[in-house]
């Protein structure tokens, strides 16, 4: 289990209290509000996607994946060069969501519930939150969504339907937030599958000054890799690959 700090309880639709107030002030969770949590280091999560309360997290050690860091196992970089997935950004972000949070064999329980959908719903259309999706024959079939704060790029949750779906996307976020200027990928927890790609766990404090320095830069989140197409660079190298690692 990831070792965590669960700060304050909020009651979704109610009142709630600022972690860290010296005086409790009443409030009710707004996308502002979630804004400025993320600036600080923390985040939301539900216990499960039929409870309606939200609580925030500090975690002792954060998964990040250092964007200069890229590593693509080599079977997936097949994948990528065959360009099996149509990849798009922001064409079906509340879908993404939605299917985000869909319990699977694999994943019965999900911490996406209600509350959630409405509030990065909200962050989306001011602009504040993103998905990166691969489609196959025009359907769905994976995909990630998270939220972009100046040069930090914060990753909620990815799916998948059909083999390599979600890696493809993850491996195409990586190089979106590289030809933006990001600093910082926050994942939030290590996996093992998130460390196969390069992901790391650093401290509390160390995750905060990564923060604060990548909050000092003014970043857009692009919609393509500049003139590439989606999956495509030069000579033949799909774009997401460019300086990233190989392992077996």
């Amino acid at each position: 289990m990831p070792s965590f700090a669960a700060v304050a309880t909020i009651s979704a639709g109610s009142s709630g209290f600022w972690p860290g107030d010296s005086v409790p002030q009443p409030f009710r969770i707004t996308p502002e509000i979630l804004l400025r949590a993320y600036r600080g280091g923390i985040f939301p999560m539900a216990e499960s996607a039929d409870d309606p309360e939200l609580f925030w997290v500090d975690p002792e050690r954060r998964g990040i994946l250092p964007l200069d860091a890229l590593h693509v196992p080599r079977r997936l970089r097949r994948v990528l060069r065959q360009q099996r997935f149509d990849l798009r950004v922001d064409t079906a972000f509340a879908a993404t969501v939605a299917a985000c949070a869909e319990a699977t064999e694999k994943r019965p329980n999900t911490w996406i519930n209600g509350e959630i959908t409405r509030l990065y719903g909200a962050l989306h259309e001011r602009g504040a939150a993103h998905s990166v999706e691969t489609w196959q024959s025009e359907r769905l079939v994976g995909g990630l969504y998270g939220v972009s704060i100046a040069g930090a790029f914060f990753g909620e949750s990815m799916f998948s339907r059909v083999s390599d779906a979600s890696k493809v996307a993850l491996v195409h976020l990586v190089a979106l937030l590289r030809h933006g200027g990001y600093r910082l990928l926050d994942m939030q927890f290590l996996t093992r599958h998130l460390a196969q790609f390069g992901a790391i766990e650093v401290p509390r404090a160390q995750y905060h000054r990564l923060l604060a320095d990548a909050l000092h830069y003014r970043c857009v989140f692009p919609r393509g890799l500049g003139g590439e197409s989606a999956g495509g660079g030069g000579d033949g190298e799909p774009g997401a690959l460019q300086r990233s690692s190989v392992t077996s």
